[in-house]
């Protein structure tokens, strides 16, 4: 922003040396130092300020997205809380068929016939 060259530093420096004089130039530069550092902090607690309005608002913005795709979830697929909420009233679920059932019906005359091998630990029945 403010682009300073050591020439024009330079140049600065002696007017300084020349209009303050050698003796209260430390001064000077203290002083004009404890100036910058004010300046310099206010501006950071400024800019720290406004970044911490641009992710409040991000993060608001994300939360309205959020809520949205999830109303749009909810809406397309609503929650069900236990099986008796999901089937409606006086209709009862089919009623499970035993295993000899279900295996006469998977297979037609002339099919081999499968056989389950139970897991670890298990007998046959």
């Amino acid at each position: 922003m403010f682009d300073v060259a050591p020439t024009e530093l330079l140049l600065v420096v002696v007017v300084a040396l020349v209009v303050i004089g050698p003796r209260d130039l430390p001064k000077a530069m203290r002083f004009v130092g404890k100036w910058l550092g004010k300046a310099r902090g206010m501006a950071r607690h400024f800019r720290a300020g406004l970044d911490t309005m641009m992710r409040e608002a991000e993060l608001e913005e994300l939360e309205k997205q959020w809520r949205e795709q999830n109303e749009a979830i909810m809406r397309e697929f609503p929650r069900l809380d236990d099986d008796a909420a999901a089937t409606p009233t006086g209709i009862a679920p089919p009623p499970a068929q035993s295993a000899d059932a279900d295996k006469s019906e998977e297979t037609g005359p002339g099919e081999p016939e499968t056989h389950i091998v139970p897991p670890r630990g298990e007998a046959l029945p």
